[in-house]
């Protein structure tokens, strides 16, 4: 089952077009903080960014891939706060969203645990699904108990430690099927979790989170 990263390029030019970008430089190194440096690099140029911070290895394709070298910077200030540029923390659009699927549902009973370690133990009858996205694809290991997932527009909360690629997540009496969609952040509008319940969860920023994901995810732009 495949794990998602999707870049919405309609809600970065949204959060852009706002004004706020217009003269200043914005930040796109770390590959665009996850969010792919020659989108956010193209459309902040658009909106009228003066220039746009770029990482040393990322300058040469990134000309080559049609933008100006004379507004790329590899040593310069950032001034545009990526907060504004990505939707973080209510301000603007969430321009990333993750998701996951559903791999298989199981009855878990009173007593038994799950993932590594049992750390979580049911404290009753219950059941549970397995969920594509671990670590491996930037999810946060320590978001077991902490934090939920969204199936059918329902919150699953997400229990024991996050493994490798998967992750276990109670759906109790809900009606969960193999292979359908399960949200792990994106836009709270749409009812999905926001990246600032997994930085209350994790310790971390919102621009930590987002990058380790959009790195190691299969990214589409859409």
């Amino acid at each position: 089952m495949t794990v998602r990263a999707r870049v919405s390029l309609a809600a970065l030019r949204a959060n852009l077009d706002r004004g706020s970008v217009r003269g200043g430089v914005v930040d796109a190194r770390a590959d665009g903080w996850g969010h792919g440096a020659l989108d956010v690099a193209t459309i902040a140029l658009e909106a009228g960014a003066a220039a746009v911070v770029v990482d040393d290895d990322r300058h040469a394709d990134l000309v080559t891939g049609g933008l100006p070298d004379d507004r790329l910077s590899t040593r310069g200030t950032p001034d545009v706060d990526p907060a504004e540029v990505f939707g973080w923390e209510g301000r603007g659009v969430p321009v990333l969203r993750l998701s996951g699927a559903v791999i298989s549902t199981k009855l878990l009973r009173e007593g038994e645990g799950v993932s590594y370690g049992y750390r979580h133990r049911a404290s009753r009858d219950t059941r549970v699904a397995l969920v594509s996205g671990g670590y491996a694809q930037g999810v946060y290991r320590g978001l077991g108990g902490r934090a939920a997932v969204v199936i059918g527009g329902r919150r699953c909360p997400i229990l024991g430690r996050v493994a490798m690629d998967v992750c276990v997540v109670e759906i109790d009496e809900a009606d969960v099927s193999r292979g359908q969609e399960a949200w792990f952040f994106g836009d709270p509008r749409e009812g999905h979790p926001s990246i600032g319940e997994w930085a209350d969860a994790s310790g971390l920023t919102a621009g930590e989170l987002v990058a380790a994901v959009g790195l190691h995810t299969e990214r589409v732009s859409a």
